[in-house]
């Protein structure tokens, strides 16, 4: 079997070593022995750990917001004359497809959602910037059919539903071979993905659609 490419090797270990340790516990020089080359080849290619890191979110996310622009094309044509807009239901059961997609091209779902966890809870200036300047068109469009479907709530609360159900999900699905494990273990279950996020999916679609909580008394901390 051939060897991969020296661009490939590097990728393929920074992205597993990042969602293990960490960016800012990951050294190049880790990086660079892992894989087996030496730190001039990641300087040649990727010219510093920010552009490595920037590299390794690029190699899911830009086939992700591909295939998500086109869901999102079908959404639209379907409920383009409709009132609501598209279904909660269905626009989060159409993200959730894009998202088990594309890991198949990568290393595992596992790794795609710790690093997504990691650029909640890690990133950097740069890396939020870099997000936001690449990706911030389709999760924008995202976030408008979020607020048709859920009309009713105030902007400050789908936002902090949003990120608990984003929050929900990464934990979820970043932890999936110890969950799957303790299934077996302690209630003779075994449970593929797919039946594992269909029994999340109605719990993020009903945690949107929760009353608002009551406001908390002045005297509270």
């Amino acid at each position: 079997m051939a060897q991969p490419d020296t661009v490939t090797r590097i990728l393929d270990t920074a992205e597993v070593l990042f969602a293990e340790r960490g960016f800012a516990e990951t050294s190049l020089r880790t990086i660079t022995s892992k894989a087996k080359v030496n730190l001039a080849a990641v300087n040649y290619h990727f010219g510093s750990k920010k552009s490595l890191i920037q590299a390794v979110f690029a190699r899911y996310l830009d086939p992700f917001a591909v295939h998500f622009h086109v869901a999102l094309d079908a959404l639209d044509e379907k409920y383009r004359n409709t009132s609501d807009g598209v279904p909660l239901e269905v626009l989060l059961e159409t993200l959730t497809r894009t998202v088990l997609e594309i890991p198949a091209e990568r290393n595992s779902l596992r790794v795609f959602m710790r690093l997504l966890g990691l650029a909640y809870s890690q990133a950097q200036g740069h890396l939020r910037s870099y997000l936001q300047e690449q990706y911030g068109d389709v999760f924008t469009r995202f976030t408008e059919l979020l607020r048709r479907a859920t009309p009713d709530l105030p902007e400050t609360e789908r936002f902090w539903r949003l990120h608990f159900m984003l929050g929900s999900v990464i934990f979820t699905l970043s932890g999936l071979e110890a969950l799957r494990d303790i299934a077996e273990k302690d209630y003779g279950e075994r449970v593929s993905v797919r039946e594992l996020v269909r029994r999340l999916q109605p719990v993020v679609v009903q945690a949107m659609n929760a009353p608002l909580a009551p406001p908390m008394p002045d005297s509270a901390c």
